[in-house]
């Protein structure tokens, strides 16, 4: 799926179901589409013989899909009772603008809440928890990995043998400022 964002592709629907995308020129299902949506493309379906704009009708389909097939349902059944009730209802045409608006104001409170959490986790307390646990869970993966035990003794040996060298060092400069002071 290489669309360009920006540009709207134009999806047929044939009589036997199949959907072809005219930018791609090859045959898509709904799968694709659902992706192309989390993707942000934006596309139109039209029915190859009518040429009528049957993108509501599909997008309700893929809706359908998702909420079938994944085991997960996004969308309550309450909240499906009150949606059929508002049809015929004299309030039916703001509910489309209603929910758009309400969709808009979730996906920026949804961005603001990442970033605030995000933000939030240098001085949270429970970040120092998560970084212990990380620690203790390289530890325990080294256990069962003994690659990785193997590298970190010759390392943890290089440091020691390091610390050892330097010691040895300061001990030696102790020496001769004490000779020094006498």
């Amino acid at each position: 799926m290489s669309e360009a964002k920006g540009e709207t592709v134009v999806i047929k629907k044939y009589a036997n179901r199949r959907l072809y995308n005219t930018k791609s020129s090859s045959y898509i299902t709904l799968e694709h589409l659902a992706k192309m949506t989390r993707e942000g493309i934006d596309f139109k379906v039209l029915d190859a013989k009518t040429g009528t704009d049957i993108t509501h009708q599909i997008l309700t389909q893929i809706i359908m899909e998702e909420e079938s097939v994944s085991g997960e349902q996004m969308l309550p059944v309450n909240f499906l009772r009150q949606l059929i009730g508002m049809y015929g209802n004299s309030m039916q045409g703001l509910v489309p603008h209603y929910l758009e608006a309400s969709m808009d104001q979730f996906r920026a409170n949804q961005s603001k809440l990442r970033e605030a959490f995000e933000a939030s986790l240098g001085a949270n307390p429970l970040a120092k928890l998560a970084q212990q646990n990380l620690a203790m869970f390289k530890a325990a993966a080294t256990a069962f990995v003994p690659g990785l035990a193997d590298e970190k003794t010759s390392k943890a040996k290089d440091d020691a043998d390091e610390l050892a060298a330097l010691r040895t060092q300061m001990a030696e400069m102790q020496a001769r400022l004490d000779k020094l002071g006498k």
